[in-house]
């Protein structure tokens, strides 16, 4: 958890102590709703798949650089053979995109995402398991600028799990969000 928390602090820095010298800095906080499916390997071979939560903030740096710290939360329900399994999902990550325009209201992006994620899995038949584990990955999307304070996204978002409890193995997560942003 430490090293995970560590890196996820490095990799921030890395990313803004050069961009954070230039003078254009925009600040936004939002919010998205999607679609997310977990791939599970070992005893628990499944698919879990539901609607996925996030809160972000972050800053755009001279309208290209996009540096955002995302909390995501996703809760599944499922039976496998006699067990009903519940699995609850808890994202911290920080991303960076950079942001390519098309026209002067939509560009499109791309970029890492590193950060952990907190996963219970519960059995009805043998009771739960959880762990914090570290996760990366990165998302490509397009944004489009509504007014001059409010935007969306559409992002596409992979992330590679380390989940590994008593014979269940939780090796990715996918995501499909729209979300919609306030810039101060």
């Amino acid at each position: 958890m430490k090293k995970s928390l560590l890196a996820v602090v490095l990799f921030s820095s890395a990313l803004s102590s050069n961009v954070m010298a230039q003078s254009n800095i925009d600040s936004f906080i939002g919010g998205g709703i999607g679609y997310q499916t977990d791939t599970f390997k070992g005893d628990a071979k499944k698919h879990s798949e539901d609607a996925s939560y996030q809160l972000r903030a972050g800053v755009i740096i001279n309208d290209h650089h996009r540096l955002s710290a995302t909390y995501g939360y996703k809760k599944d329900r499922y039976s496998i053979e006699d067990a009903k399994v519940k699995h609850t999902q808890n994202l911290f990550l920080a991303s960076y995109d950079y942001l390519m325009p098309v026209t002067s209201t939509i560009n499109l992006f791309a970029g890492p995402s590193m950060g952990v994620s907190h996963d219970r899995i519960s059995y009805s038949n043998a009771g739960a398991q959880s762990a914090t584990d570290f996760v990366w990955g990165g998302q490509v999307g397009a944004n489009i600028q509504l007014t001059n304070t409010i935007s969306s996204d559409l992002t596409y978002r992979y992330l590679d799990q380390n989940y590994n409890q008593a014979n269940t193995r939780l090796k990715a997560t996918e995501q499909v969000v729209w979300s919609v942003d306030y810039k101060f």
